[in-house]
Order: structure tokens, then C-alpha cells, then sequence
């Protein structure tokens, strides 16, 4: 089998799996007390390419093993784990960067961890990252080989890639869509959009207007999504002037736009 399809096959598994992971996440994370569902990430459907981007890096991460020359096992896994966390960190750093740089959004804010770097690396979560590449490792990693041997056998699943890779294409063209208006909202009005906490702030916006919310299409129309943006730059104004806004938002006009 070729490497691009082994790729291309990672990739779609990643995304739909860190999805899953995500969203029971979130459900039981303590801001969340309503224990809410929340879709976590920028696109609309079921996947998170970060984490396919991830699951892409332990696998190649994991065939480097037979490279690090040590007599002692322990120290072998502890060494392939922390490239791993290494690895996962500067995936989320580069990612984190490119939003907050070109599109104004935090797509995840670690600022209440200690020593983290603009909200979007700090150390408890690299830990995380490395943990998760353990048991990636033990528990994922031998079946993942599994897969792709019954994958070589049955070509005709990579059909069903092929669909995904249409949908997600279809739905990364939306979302940047969508991503494009809220940069210039943002850019209006100084600010870096909280992605998740914006979401949340729509959430609640909706069950207080009584109105039905899409777990899915939660942004709604380019209509309603500049309403949402509004009311939460207000929200961001009355922070501020509490005192409780995020540091990263330094600023926000005080003229309205």
C-alpha cells in the first residue's frame, strides 16, 4: 500500500476519533456545568483535522522506536513519548499561531494553566500529549497496523476516504467562509475571537430567545452571525471593564462598528 494512502487513511481515522474524544471532553469539562454537547473545533462536521494531523505524527513517531539506541527498554518508551509530546505540542503551537495570526480566533485557550504560551501550548497539556502517545502506542498503534493490512486487502473502503475527504473538503470551504467574516469582525474591533467560548455564547444566547440550537450549524446565517458578534464584543466590553477579559484581548474599540 502506498504511503499517501496509509496517510490519507490516518488522517480520516484521527479526525473522526479526536472528534469523539473532544466532544465527551467538553461535555464533562468543569466550564461546562450545564454538561452540555458542544462540537468542538472550527469546522462543522464530526472530525478535528488536528488530531488527524496527530494520529499522522505518532504513527511515523512510532517507527522511529528502532532509532533510538538504548539497552534499556524503559528509557526507550520514555524518550519515544516525550517526541511525541514534543512533536504534538508544535503541531498545536503552529496551528494556535496561524489562527490567532491570520483569522483573529483562539480556537482553545489554556490561559488559566501556569507557564502557558499565549493560551494555546502550556505544560499540563503537553503531559497530556504524552500520555496519550503512550497509549496510543500500547493500545492503538498494533491495531492501526491491523487496519492497514486489512485496508491493502480491501481497496474498496478507500471509496468511503474518498467520501470523507469530499465532505470535509466541502465543509472546510464553508467554515473558512464564515471564518472570513468573523476575522473582519474582529479586525474591526480589535479583538480575538474565543472560538469555543463564542460557541457558548450563541448556545445561551439561544436558549434564552427560547430558539432551537444546531448542534451542528451552530454559527447560523451571516445574518444572525453578525448579531452573535455583537452581543459578543458587548460581552467582551463589560469583562473588560471588570477586569476579568483575557489578557490576550488587549483591546476593544469603544466606538460601535
Amino acid at each position: 500500500m502506498s504511503n499517501i494512502l496509509i496517510l490519507a487513511f490516518l488522517f480520516f481515522a484521527g479526525c473522526l476519533i479526536g472528534w469523539g474524544i473532544e466532544v465527551i471532553f467538553r461535555r464533562f469539562e468543569p466550564n461546562n456545568k450545564a454538561r452540555k454537547w458542544i462540537n468542538p473545533g472550527f469546522l462543522i462536521g464530526p472530525y478535528l483535522p488536528l488530531y488527524g494531523f496527530g494520529l499522522c505524527t505518532l504513527y511515523l513517531l512510532a517507527g522511529l522506536e528502532k532509532f533510538i539506541h538504548t539497552d534499556n527498554t524503559a528509557l526507550q518508551k520514555f524518550i519515544l513519548f516525550l517526541l511525541m509530546a514534543i512533536a504534538m505540542t508544535v503541531i498545536e503551537l503552529i496551528a494556535g499561531e496561524i489562527f490567532i495570526v491570520k483569522m483573529h480566533v483562539k480556537l482553545w485557550d489554556y490561559t488559566g494553566n501556569k507557564f502557558n504560551y499565549k493560551g494555546i501550548i502550556c505544560p499540563l497539556y503537553s503531559l497530556i500529549w504524552a500520555a496519550l502517545g503512550a497509549v496510543y502506542y500500547f493500545f492503538i498503534h498494533p491495531y492501526i497496523l491491523d487496519a492497514l493490512n486489512w485496508l491493502a486487502n480491501n481497496l474498496a473502503f478507500s471509496f468511503f476516504i474518498g467520501f470523507f475527504y469530499g465532505v470535509f473538503a466541502i465543509d472546510l470551504f464553508y467554515s473558512l467562509k464564515l471564518a472570513e467574516k468573523i476575522k473582519t469582525f474582529a479586525e474591526e474591533n480589535d479583538m480575538v475571537i474565543r472560538y469555543e467560548e463564542f460557541k457558548r455564547h450563541i448556545r445561551e444566547s439561544s436558549e434564552e430567545r427560547k430558539e432551537k440550537y444546531r448542534f451542528m450549524l451552530s454559527m447560523g446565517s451571516g445574518a444572525r452571525l453578525g448579531e452573535h458578534l455583537k452581543k459578543y464584543r458587548d460581552k467582551q466590553r463589560e469583562e473588560q471593564r471588570g477586569h476579568r477579559l483575557n489578557d490576550f484581548i488587549s483591546k476593544i474599540k469603544k466606538s460601535d462598528t
